[in-house]
């Protein structure tokens, strides 16, 4: 029955059926190095890549709701009143991850401090491949190279995005190959990796008590209390764990609800049952990391797991799928049964 509803939700989109008045336009602007994508005329997201020099590596940034609401924070690059200002390298929605060849791809930043040591790596666009708009759907093809710190090719990534709206969701699935080059790539287990998305303010999970997070090298980033006014994030898994308790747990799904600007939501990222580490674990923090991580089995279990380090040998490739829901309105463990029958 599990296996069945990731499959589903992979196949199809979430409710309703998509509707042909919504026109999914892809417009590349090469020279401000952004893919915009918007439905019928609004924005949806972006697929920006300004380079090393501001960002480290390709995001999606921002994501709206079907209501037009933020669901990803502003800050560092359109900063908000009220948000939080820690971890600059939390832009968007990404992919990358912690120690790849021992590079660390995922704590990389042009605002990264003396107190992360390195070395790192960075993700560099190298192409838009295709793109494909249409009604409901839209698909765009792009690339990129992990480069080490000498800026020698690592990986060859290729994603695929597929982009799908209806008059009450919004969905993003994402499938990543990436292609080893000439040498093999080790993925050490470590627990900063590898889909994520870093929300607004109002869908973090209300603080009662400051915080210090502890990265993979060691660094300390304190997290202190705020004004918890309109923050009203819940993190719910597919095996109904809640709350804070839910970071280091395995599952096929995760649900992150809230009330933006009055459109209450549904924020769901699905893992796929192809992919390495099924079901993942699950980096996500109530100050707002939304991270799902199949390869830190023994970091992020506390050692209970042993350790995958996963080699991807030489000209060899794997490949990653997730999607991201976006639900106005609720959307229960029983809405998400009730498709699979």
């Amino acid at each position: 029955m599990r296996l069945f509803l990731i499959a589903f939700l992979f196949s199809i989109s979430i409710l309703p059926s998509l509707a042909q008045s919504n026109k999914i336009q892809l417009t590349h602007d090469e020279a401000q190095k952004r893919v915009s994508v918007t439905v019928d005329g609004k924005p949806f997201t972006a697929y920006i890549y300004p380079g090393p020099t501001v960002l480290k590596k390709p995001v999606l940034y921002p994501i709206l709701s079907a209501g037009g609401n933020f669901i990803t924070r502003g800050w560092p690059l359109d900063p908000r009143p009220d948000e939080r200002i820690d971890h600059p390298h939390h832009v968007g929605m990404w992919f990358n991850y912690g120690d790849v060849n021992g590079h660390d791809f995922w704590n990389n930043s042009i605002q990264v401090g003396p107190e992360h040591k390195g070395p790192f790596g960075t993700i560099v666009h190298t192409g838009v491949k295709s793109m494909k708009s249409g009604n409901g759907k839209a698909t765009l093809v792009v690339t990129a190279d992990w480069l080490d710190k000498d800026n020698k090719v690592m990986l060859q990534e290729t994603t695929t995005y597929e982009f799908g709206a209806s008059a009450a969701n919004r969905t993003i699935e994402r499938i990543t190959t990436l292609k080893a080059a000439d040498k093999e790539v080790v993925f050490k287990d470590n627990k900063e990796g590898m889909i994520a998305l870093r929300v607004a303010r109002q869908l973090e999970q209300p603080s009662t008590k400051p915080e210090i997070f502890t990265d993979a090298q060691g660094v300390q980033t304190k997290v202190p209390v705020l004004n918890n006014t309109g923050v009203t994030g819940l993190y719910h898994s597919s095996e109904g764990v809640e709350g804070d308790a839910v970071w280091g747990t395995r599952a096929q799904w995760m649900k992150l609800t809230g009330t933006v600007n009055g459109e209450a939501l549904s924020v769901v990222l699905v893992d796929h049952a192809k992919n390495i580490g099924y079901p993942t674990y699950w980096h996500a923090r109530g100050y707002g990391l939304f991270a799902a991580n199949p390869l830190g089995p023994s970091v992020m279990s506390s050692g209970k797991a042993p350790a995958l380090n996963y080699t991807l040998p030489a000209n060899q490739a794997v490949t990653f799928r997730h999607r991201l829901l976006i639900q106005s309105g609720t959307l229960s463990d029983a809405d998400l049964v009730r498709l699979s029958k």
